[in-house]
């Protein structure tokens, strides 16, 4: 029996110019009781409101700008995201201040909602949406628009289909399985990367282990309680109990200040 244990790799100005002014052809200099009309201030534009179902044809980097609002595209169309739920933003603290809308509670506000509702919206239970390359991405109105009056958040399901590309998504994604996630190696290896099950790969993920406490613990300590659980997934999985193999993936440090509290178990496939 062969055992691999392997740590997770790392891993979403305008310019203004100004016309010349014509000079009057009467050069005479202008009457002293001459007064000059004060320009209208325009109102603040908060810009469109988006709505749930809208599709978005996302690049990679356009998935984790956060703030921001896209041109929504029809869903017949190729596109990478669609949006499962729009929220109102909560700006105002106890003290009656306002925050600004790219501050770091606006941040976690839009997070846990969004992430909390992307199952509801699949169908599907958190622990399995971790085995899942579908992911849950937020956007709020620029600084600006905020400023302007809009209060809005909004929720878009994406899929990972590689690092740095966006799988195309169906024109419905309520109740959509999603593609699961494989890897092209061993996790920790060079060759190590994640890809649909869809794509040539080497590696399928099958099981989480969750991870108790409030700080990362020892990669040791990490590795002494996911073993039992992905040896015994990865002896269910085999043909031959004598000569399985496996490997563990504890979160990196990253990961876990981001919220993921759990390793993953590989197996070849």
């Amino acid at each position: 029996m062969r055992r691999l244990l392997a740590a997770l790799a790392t891993a979403v100005v305008l310019s203004a110019c100004t016309a010349p002014v014509d000079l009057p052809s009467d050069d005479r200099a202008p009457s002293p009781s001459s007064t000059s009309t004060p320009s209208e201030t325009a109102t603040p534009d908060p810009g469109p409101r988006p709505e749930v179902g809208e599709c978005h044809a996302l690049s990679m980097r356009q998935a984790v700008a956060v703030v921001g609002r896209t041109a929504p595209v029809a869903c017949r169309r190729p596109h990478t995201a669609q949006t499962y739920f729009v929220g109102r933003l909560d700006l105002t603290t106890t003290s009656g201040f306002t925050r600004r809308v790219d501050s770091r509670a606006a941040q976690r506000q839009m997070s846990r909602a969004c992430t909390a509702r992307l199952p509801r919206h699949l169908g599907r239970t958190p622990r399995e949406l971790r085995l899942s390359m579908v992911r849950a991405v937020w956007f709020s109105p620029s600084p600006a628009r905020a400023e302007a009056g809009a209060d809005w958040f909004r929720c878009d399901i994406v899929a990972v289909a590689s690092p740095g590309t966006l799988l195309r998504l169906p024109r419905r994604t309520k109740g959509w399985d999603g593609p699961a996630m494989c890897a092209t190696a061993a996790p920790g290896t060079r060759g190590f990367r994640r890809v649909t099950c869809g794509a040539k790969h080497a590696w399928r993920a099958v099981a989480t282990v969750d991870i108790p406490g409030r700080r990362l613990p020892a990669r040791d300590a990490v590795a002494a309680r996911m073993d039992p659980v992905c040896r015994d997934v990865a002896a269910a999985a085999t043909n031959d109990p004598l000569d399985f193999s496996w490997s563990q993936e504890s979160p990196t440090r990253e990961q876990w200040d981001a919220g993921q509290r759990y390793g993953i178990c590989w197996v070849p496939d």
